[in-house]
């Protein structure tokens, strides 16, 4: 299993990025693929995640009504997009996978990383 992330860089605020994480080698048919993001010297946040059944989703209060996740119509990409970004957005984010598709923030509960993307909001 792989995931890659991209799509990272500098946005202003109020402007709008999206990230892509690439995802190859599942052998499962349902799993969910969630985002998260990790200032240094801070543990890692879940902040949205979805599942490969139904494209049902879950976002954590600090990005939800801003931050859309999605599949593509393959569902080997998953994005984020990213609406009016605030400068404390500014963090390397990452995707990772769940094998039990339930849904879940908790970080500890994903053992599979990418190498994560930064993200800088900045006038």
């Amino acid at each position: 299993v792989q995931l890659v992330e991209s799509g990272g860089g500098l946005v202003q605020p109020g402007g709008s990025l999206r990230l892509s994480c690439d995802v190859s080698g599942f052998s499962f048919d349902d799993y969910a693929i969630a985002w998260f993001r990790q200032v240094p010297e801070k543990e890692r946040e879940g902040i949205a995640v979805i599942s490969s059944s139904d494209s049902t989703t879950e976002y954590a209060d600090s990005v939800k009504g801003r931050f859309t996740i999605s599949f593509d119509d393959t569902k080997t990409t998953v994005y984020l997009q990213l609406n009016s970004p605030k400068p404390e957005d500014t963090t390397v984010y990452y995707c990772s996978a769940d094998y039990a598709n339930l849904l879940r923030l908790d970080p500890t509960d994903y053992g599979l990383w990418g190498q994560g993307t930064q993200v800088t909001v900045s006038p």
